[in-house]
């Protein structure tokens, strides 16, 4: 009887148990249900007050339409800005200059200042002049060169070359920054003073006096090798050219003193994510006689890139100054040309040590293109062969009246590249 009687008694105590372990977990899952309702819903909550309570972002943030109209136009444009266009263009002004808060604070001088004396070049969206101060002097400088940026110039990209100028410091080949003034248009750079303008036009007009010296090529070869080192420190700072033309290169003494200039389409490559970006859709123009196969075919350009164009102007300089595929008059066809792997002839005349830097710049595909350390090596070693008729520490001087180049072959070239610029 006792065991029948227990029995019953035990079933009912884990009946009982079994319930009561069922209701705890019940209870437990409906408070983790509601506390998981609750995070979902404190994110949203969160969402919405903040997007009641933060003010609108300004009208130009998302500047998708900009990068279209900077295509046709080359500058700012109003039709693709949002309304009103007045108010949308002083807060583009504004935030822009907000970003150069260190560059300059307070201008030193302003274009009144200037004394403009010969123009140098007109380029697409600034123009180099040779000027001076009308009183003093520019840090110590009675003579610079000076860029003055063309109406409808994006603040930002003038923002990018002084920063990128100012990194480069000091070197001989390349154009040094003195000062500027970005506080109103135009905005103006000054740059050191060269004294015979660009190696582009100087090739030209001292065509006829260069052609017969016979140790052109030694010559040549020395003025590519202080290229070539220009691009080396930029390279060794992470900056890509972008724009490496015998017209962006300037001479003072030629060829023991040609400097590197025009840094308007350089970037900065330190950040990882700068290198990431620069599969770019470049929204300014580009110079596409002097660019490589692989910017046309996947829109990418890199310091590989450089070295393709510095086999451009070493094509260039033999050929003085001849524009890159002369017989191709549109850009679908320069285009074309050059993805479908054809080069520009061999120049005339032109040594077989330089030939073969020019196509080792042009291989394809890039990676098998030398770095510039390389290219600087070859030239050096060249330039040691030619040692024995070529005293490099005590170099001639080709122009002999250097006031007669100013007044009489130098102002035709000023005058031409005016008509060009008018014809811009």
């Amino acid at each position: 009887m006792d065991n029948e009687t227990s029995c019953p008694v035990l079933q009912y105590v884990i009946i009982a148990v079994l319930s009561f372990t069922s209701l705890v977990f019940a209870l437990l899952w409906m408070v983790y249900f509601r506390r998981y309702r609750s995070l979902l819903r404190t994110p949203r909550s969160m969402l919405n007050k903040y997007s009641l309570q933060m003010p609108a972002p300004p009208l130009e943030a998302p500047a998708i339409p900009l990068p279209v109209v900077v295509v046709d136009e080359g500058g700012d444009g109003g039709g693709a800005a949002p309304p009103p266009p007045v108010r949308s263009g002083s807060t583009q002004r504004a935030s822009s200059r907000r970003l150069w808060k260190g560059l300059q604070q307070a201008p030193r001088f302003t274009k009144s200042d200037l004394n403009l004396l010969q123009l140098i070049k007109a380029g697409k969206e600034g123009i180099f002049y040779q000027a001076r101060m009308s009183r003093g002097t520019c840090r110590g400088h009675s003579m610079f060169t000076c860029k003055i940026s063309k109406e409808g110039v994006r603040p930002k990209y003038v923002e990018t070359e002084i920063s990128i100028m100012r990194k480069l410091s000091h070197h001989k080949n390349i154009l040094q920054l003195l000062d500027w003034n970005t506080a109103e248009e135009p905005y103006i750079l000054i740059m050191e003073y060269v004294s015979c303008g660009t190696l582009r036009t100087f090739l030209q007009t001292q065509r006829a006096h260069l052609i017969s010296d016979p140790e052109l090529q030694s010559l040549l070869t020395i003025a590519s090798y202080h290229i070539a080192l220009a691009v080396q420190h930029l390279h060794s700072k992470m900056i890509v050219h972008c724009d490496l033309a015998l017209r962006n290169i300037m001479v003072n003494k030629f060829p023991w003193e040609v400097k590197l200039g025009e840094f308007g389409l350089a970037r900065d490559m330190t950040s990882m994510a700068s290198r990431r970006s620069y599969r770019w859709k470049n929204p300014r123009r580009v110079p596409l006689r002097w660019y490589p196969p692989e910017y046309f075919k996947n829109n990418f350009y890199s310091f590989k890139g450089d070295v393709w164009a510095f086999g451009i102007v070493l094509w260039e300089m033999q050929t003085f100054g001849t524009l890159p595929y002369p017989n191709l008059e549109t850009s679908e066809a320069v285009v074309y040309h050059i993805c479908i792997g054809h080069k520009n002839t061999n120049p005339e005349g032109c040594r077989p040590e330089m030939l073969h830097i020019m196509h080792e710049c042009w291989q394809e595909p890039y990676s098998l293109r030398p770095v510039f350390m390389n290219i600087v090596g070859e030239l050096e070693t060249i330039i040691e062969n030619d040692a024995d008729y070529v005293d490099v520490q005590s170099p001639q001087v080709l122009v002999k009246d250097e006031s007669e180049y100013h007044g009489t072959e130098c102002l035709q070239a000023a005058s031409a590249l005016m008509e060009n610029m008018n014809a811009i």
